[in-house]
């Protein structure tokens, strides 16, 4: 099975074009990119009040790439509700490589001491590209995406893509665009931080948030994260 090139690959997400494979045991894949694209938009995001009494609970604890390979694999696997998978060898290998080099993410969720949900994706410029998510357990997937949008908020990112819509994705906020309003805000979230209009994006600047009297050396990204500060977050508008 030929590798991916991850150089490569980060410029076809840049152009707005993502792969995909027909199955988990495919030795190739096929890259994609949709007339209309499913994005959530970041001020945008469907907070219910079940949910965030799920997250003030803190029933689950989060953490962000402390399992990156056991968050993909998950993903990958077939289940009663999604009897197929389009990431293959080729696609799983190219995302730990991008995690390694700081351009792919993972979001974990817990249930005492047991993975039980999280999602993944690449992070670009000011854009975070979301792979796919799963859950073992009600709300798993919903707290991981939340604590997901606030760190992109936070960070000061401007686009989170979503690919496809799902009515799981709607039900939280996620709409469908035409492809060249989509390219519009890519070119934008790529583009904007370098024109000197923001700071750059910080994926780890929610990591600050939470802790504002921790001296910025000591903040680990991995750290679990109150879900009364994610409410916090995604409550603030811009």
């Amino acid at each position: 099975m030929q590798p991916l090139d991850t150089t490569m690959l980060l410029r076809a997400y840049g152009c707005g074009v993502f792969p995909m494979a027909d199955d988990r045991s495919a030795e190739r894949v096929f890259w994609v990119e949709p007339k209309k694209r499913g994005v959530l938009p970041l001020n945008g995001f469907h907070l219910s009040r079940s949910l965030a009494k799920t997250l003030k609970s803190d029933r689950f604890q989060v953490t962000v790439d402390t399992a990156f390979e056991r968050v993909i694999s998950a993903c990958a696997e077939e289940t009663d509700g999604r009897p197929g998978t389009w990431i293959n060898g080729q696609i799983e290998a190219a995302c730990r490589e991008l995690h390694t080099r700081g351009h792919a993410h993972s979001v974990e969720t817990w249930h005492d001491g047991v993975l039980v949900g999280g999602l993944y994706g690449i992070k670009l410029g000011g854009a975070f590209f979301g792979e796919s998510m799963f859950s073992r357990m009600r709300d798993a997937s919903k707290v991981a995406l939340a604590h997901l949008v606030a760190r992109l908020r936070v960070g000061g990112f401007t686009l989170l893509d979503c690919q496809f819509i799902t009515d799981h994705l709607a039900s939280l906020g996620a709409i469908e665009i035409p492809r060249d309003d989509y390219v519009a805000l890519l070119d934008g979230a790529l583009t904007g931080s370098a024109a000197g209009a923001s700071p750059s994006p910080d994926f780890r600047a929610l990591d600050r948030f939470a802790a504002p009297d921790s001296p910025e050396e000591t903040v680990s990204v991995s750290a679990p994260i109150s879900g009364k500060r994610i409410v916090q977050a995604l409550a603030q508008t811009s």
